[in-house]
């Protein structure tokens, strides 16, 4: 479910070694499944604990997870990175913001699944989004752009060479290709 690196680890068991006996980590999301969802770790004093909680044990310590949040964080990954400027703690949980689904699910929701996880935060970087609105009887995955992707001079760039590439990679017996059905104004919200 929760990859903690040997850094992260060791970093957990030297906070841990302040608080009182018996505290572990807790690692959570608020809203999960949703486009707001954001992941967190903090402490887990033997109190807080839950009967329904997922107990991770690594070396030194436990990650209690809550029953709510456990399904959104299957993948994920915490580190902690020491560089120049500082030393940082990293989580990242691929599947916060929409639940894994199965190679037999349907194809809507594997495609949704890849806008959410993978599509939509490269997009993010500049403002933009897409949604799935349909797959048509012929294959075609019909697209709408959002944010600032909505009148970008690059969009049909980032539909042929960078979506549809990349949709049809994944699903090549399933699509056909890809189309964009968003009305695009260019205004200040357009990226470049």
């Amino acid at each position: 479910m929760i990859t903690i690196s040997d850094t992260a680890q060791a970093h957990f068991v030297k906070l841990l070694a302040d608080q009182p006996e018996g505290t572990h980590i807790r690692v959570f999301v608020i809203s999960p499944g949703t486009a707001q969802a954001e992941c967190g770790v903090s402490y887990c004093p033997p109190d807080a604990a839950e009967a329904d909680d997922v107990e991770l044990p690594f070396n030194g310590f436990s990650a209690m997870v809550d029953e709510k949040s456990a399904p959104f964080l299957d993948d994920a990954s915490i580190d902690f990175v020491t560089d120049q400027l500082g030393s940082q703690l990293t989580l990242k949980a691929p599947n916060a913001k929409m639940r894994k689904v199965s190679g037999d699910a349907p194809l809507v929701e594997r495609i949704e699944y890849i806008i959410q996880s993978e599509i939509n935060p490269q997009l993010a970087s500049h403002g933009g989004n897409i949604m799935l609105v349909e797959i048509t009887e012929a294959g075609v995955a019909v697209l709408q752009f959002g944010g600032g992707c909505n009148g970008c001079s690059q969009v049909d760039i980032t539909l042929k060479d960078g979506i549809e590439k990349q949709l049809l990679d994944m699903f090549p017996t399933e699509l056909t290709g890809v189309r964009d059905v968003t009305e695009h104004e260019h205004g200040e919200h357009s990226y470049a």
